[in-house]
């Protein structure tokens, strides 16, 4: 199944986002564990942290001039944020970017890793590293739904709970995207209100 999900992951083309080169950019690894039942590798960002602080997120984080390219900056930060040594990592590729709040220009790229990988998190910028299977979102079992209003349009984005934690904003969109390519019956739409939206 896992090999059926990558080749679709493969041959996606993800939407452009034009930019006129004045955001930042930063690069996130969307880490699937090759495992019978697969799993997405998500962190909880520290709370002191001066963006995103308490926040779950994909390891991920800001390119760096040396960086040669985003797939770099991506390995480079899941190393250094959660110990996740590259030469584990089969890069499959890229999703849509985004705009961050911050401004920051963020593109996913989806990578493959072993299911008995020890993390170590780095303390100054992660407070737990922790796997949510990827049939928990094709179920789309939102707690809430956040109306963003985003480039002359309504993003409905999903907020899901699993366990203590509380995945939401760029996070949930770039997970939406993820199971909309996997699941052929997943159609999680972020530009209609969900039937349970309460518009106030």
């Amino acid at each position: 199944m896992l090999d059926e999900l990558l080749r679709r992951v493969s041959n996606h083309t993800p939407h452009s986002l034009e930019t006129d080169g004045r955001f930042p950019e930063a690069a996130v690894l969307v880490p699937i564990t090759r495992s019978d039942e697969p799993e997405l590798i998500l962190t909880l960002r520290a709370s002191g942290l001066s963006t995103h602080g308490g926040e779950v997120a994909f390891p991920g984080g800001r390119r760096d001039p040396e960086d040669p390219d985003l797939i770099f900056t991506a390995l480079r930060e899941a190393e250094e944020e959660i110990g996740l040594p590259p030469g584990l990592v089969e890069v499959i590729g890229p999703l849509s970017p985004l705009i961050s709040l911050h401004g920051i220009r963020v593109t996913p790229y989806v990578g493959v890793i072993p299911d008995y990988v020890e993390y170590l998190a780095n303390d100054a910028e992660i407070a737990a590293v922790f796997s949510v299977p990827l049939d928990f979102f094709r179920q789309d079992p939102r707690e809430h739904t956040h109306r963003i209003d985003y480039q002359g349009r309504s993003w409905y984005v999903p907020s899901y709970r699993f366990g203590e934690y509380k995945i939401w904003g760029l996070t949930a969109i770039m997970i939406v995207e993820l199971i909309n390519l996997l699941y052929d019956d997943a159609n999680i739409s972020l530009h209609q209100p969900p039937k349970s939206f309460i518009n106030i």
